[in-house]
């Protein structure tokens, strides 16, 4: 396989000072030197290695077109190479003229350079993907010390200085109104990625399925919203044409906006994110690069560009987000560790049967179809937003997520259908228990930004995917829960009947209902079969789902 390296681009200093101001000079010549010697040091000459001294994370990146000829699993393993990357400044990393929403700073004079390069709030917070997305391996969950706060990312740089009065930053929010740690952004704790290709793929389907039913409405009409056997409500066509989407269930407010009759609510469903964000895969790699690492890719902020001033550009090619994409897409799916103790399999079986008595399987689905080969994951995603690959922007990569070429153990067609057992609905639902309850958002991320509305907060959460959650504590979307019992009863709103129902359980039925949730777990790579005993080895279990 052979990787081209990408193409770096040294402004020239004069041209730079004059565009940003004296201040932002300041960042031109530091940024200038350290681009002079990174010259020095990585080569732009493609066919050539990285000068002695060099220091790249990633000394060769794929060239746009590359990712249709070389084999799929070379386009795996450099996706992973990019998602383990720790990335140093001569890849890129770091963005001094632009926050991690990707629009400029507020204050250009004060550039994030260093001692301001990094910033454990509002970001770059860290070396690469994998410095979070590592529990139990690469691709999972993480500690809660690796918690993101998003979106703080759209403030320059959190000081928290009462004295600085400047919206966004770096101590008050659009409202003029003064930040703290608790308020500026929603504290998220890292969400595993193992068998996501599938849950992207489920999203899509019940997408074009949802959009089915309202591409057929005639005005003056009312239909319910179903797929898959899930319910998200029902939508209304007016007389008159316009929309009524106030009985729709589960859906972020960017899928229910309407403008007017000719322009439909979307219904797209957002299955990525604790809060339902992030339509893709894909959407997730481009703004998560530039977030955290201030690694910038071409197919947002365009070729040969530097919107963040640190004199290189092309920082990931967009072959390089579909490699991560892919990468990301066929990490394998977890399954059920069932140890061999005859009082723990028992446990687990009455677990599983009194989980479905409390209703948790409401909302927690024990397992979603794939029909129609929608095992076969594609980029791009049809509904990606702008500034992320879009269909007919480029030839779609495709890859059929249950082959046995691709890191086990995997999901398999059974009579024409993939069940994905994740345990969600891929709903949103508000499980607090009102505008007091501490594991409420102070950010609803699904609103415009400085609204009143995203000021107001949040309380709808993605039903968490169950699959592989054993192995990835701590647990909540913020990680301030450190066993699986304490998520549960955190569980209010929507889900209070089901609480109340698992606390008037016997101590034993509750127990086992913990047991039953401690056998979803990611298992270690190679593993064949998706049900083990606890040394790896593939085990006949009667599981009723």
């Amino acid at each position: 396989m052979k990787l081209l390296y990408r193409d770096k681009q040294i402004k020239q200093t004069r041209s730079y000072f004059h565009l940003i101001g004296m201040a932002a000079s300041a960042c031109a010549l530091i940024m200038g030197s350290t681009a002079s010697a990174d010259q020095n040091t990585n080569s732009a000459d493609r066919s050539s290695r990285p000068a002695i001294g060099a220091e790249l994370a990633v000394p060769r990146h794929l060239q746009d077109g590359e990712e249709y000829t070389i084999p799929m699993r070379g386009l795996i393993q450099h996706g992973k190479l990019l998602f383990e990357a720790q990335w140093t400044a001569q890849d890129g990393a770091g963005r001094p003229l632009t926050k991690g929403n990707g629009n400029p700073l507020t204050d250009p004079t004060s550039p994030l350079v260093f001692p301001r390069n990094a910033n454990r709030i509002s970001a770059p917070d860290s070396g690469g993907c994998n410095s979070c997305h590592n529990r139990p391996f690469s691709g999972g969950g993480g500690d809660f010390v690796t918690n993101a706060f998003v979106p703080a990312q759209r403030f320059d740089f959190a000081t928290f200085d009462q004295n600085d009065l400047v919206p966004t930053r770096g101590a008050v929010n659009e409202a003029g109104m003064p930040v703290t740690l608790q308020n500026i952004g929603n504290s998220r704790n890292p969400i595993g990625e193992f068998g996501s290709g599938f849950i992207e793929m489920l999203a899509r389907q019940i997408t074009a399925d949802l959009q089915a039913i309202r591409d057929t409405m005639p005005n003056g009409s009312t239909r319910a919203l179903t797929s898959k056997g899930i319910s998200f409500g029902r939508l209304t066509r007016r007389a008159d044409g316009t929309w009524d989407t106030s009985q729709v269930e589960g859906l972020p407010a960017p899928a229910l906006l309407s403008a007017n009759a000719a322009s439909p609510p979307s219904l797209i469903l957002f299955p990525f994110h604790h809060s339902g964000t992030v339509i893709s895969i894909r959407q997730f790699t481009n703004n998560a690069f530039n977030h955290h690492h201030g690694i910038q890719s071409t197919e947002r902020f365009g070729v040969g560009t530097d919107p963040d001033g640190d004199g290189y550009v092309n920082e990931m090619t967009r072959a390089d987000v579909t490699a991560a994409s892919i990468f990301q897409a066929t990490l394998p799916a977890p399954g059920r560790v069932i140890p061999n103790d005859p009082a723990i399999e028992a446990a687990i079986l009455v677990g599983e049967r009194k989980f479905a008595a409390v209703q948790c399987t409401g909302c927690h689905v024990p397992k979603l179809p794939l029909t129609n080969n929608g095992w076969v994951y594609s980029e791009p995603n049809p509904y990606n937003p702008s500034g992320n690959l879009r269909v007919g922007d480029a030839r779609p990569v495709s890859v059929d997520l249950t082959s046995d070429s691709l890191p086990s153990p995997r999901l398999k067609v059974t009579h024409g259908v993939v069940y994905v057992p994740a345990f969600t609905d891929l709903k949103l639902h508000d499980i607090t228990s009102g505008p007091n309850d501490p594991n409420r958002d102070p950010i609803d991320m699904n609103e415009p930004a400085g609204s009143a509305k995203f000021l107001g907060g949040n309380s709808r959460f993605l039903t968490r995917k169950l699959w592989g959650d054993a192995s990835e504590p701590p647990f909540f979307h913020h990680g301030k829960f450190t066993t699986l019992r304490e998520a549960i009863l955190a569980h209010s709103g929507e889900a209070l009947a089901s609480r109340q129902a698992f606390q008037s359980l016997s101590a034993y039925d509750q127990g086992a209902i913990i047991e039953f949730l401690k056998s979803l777990q990611v298992l270690a790579p190679g593993t064949q079969s998706l049900i083990v005993d606890e040394n790896g080895r593939p085990k006949a279990f009667p599981t009723i789902y």
